[in-house]
């Protein structure tokens, strides 16, 4: 967010995709044929009660066994079918809509994520020259610094010398 005005386009994409999405979530309905008898997995087709056959062995086992680990692995195998049951009975479907509706929604949606991500994954280059001539700065500090230093340790030697002579 190198830019001066970056925080208000994000807050512009973000609003313009959350109400493009909000636009769109009123109109899309959700349903599940889960429960009414027949249950799909692609073109397999089971009684919806008989998911819950091996999730009841399963805890039978578990219990039975006093917990051991292929029992806990079973049963845990068994929810993840019965979550994936639900899931693939899940239907949506969107209402009627005008194309002018459906075009309106999709381009706030993507406009908007569009500038979130523009204001996200802008390149700062301003801020790696600045970094850059800063690094420059502190080197040539550090450099002066180490020849004070060098110099400094000279004069300390010289001084050194020039006491043991006297001595």
């Amino acid at each position: 967010m190198g830019e001066k005005n970056s925080l208000i386009r994000f807050l512009a994409g973000l609003a313009l995709m959350v109400v493009g999405l909000f636009l769109l979530f009123n109109r899309v309905h959700v349903g599940s044929g889960f429960g009414w008898g027949v249950m799909s997995f692609g073109f397999f087709s089971v009684p919806s009660g008989l998911v819950f056959v091996p999730f009841i062995i399963g805890v039978i086992w578990m219990f039975g066994s006093n917990g051991s680990l292929p029992s806990k692995i079973f049963t845990a195998f068994t929810v993840l079918i019965i979550l994936a049951a639900i899931i693939l009975n899940t239907s949506f479907w969107v209402d009627r809509m005008t194309m002018f509706d459906w075009l309106l929604m999709l381009v706030m949606i993507f406009g908007g994520g569009g500038i979130v991500a523009s204001v996200l994954f802008a390149s700062n280059d301003i801020d790696e020259k600045q970094a850059r001539a800063e690094a420059e700065k502190y080197k040539k500090m550090a450099e002066e610094e180490s020849k004070k230093s060098e110099d400094l340790e000279k004069e300390l030697k010289a001084i050194k010398d020039n006491m043991d002579k006297n001595a």
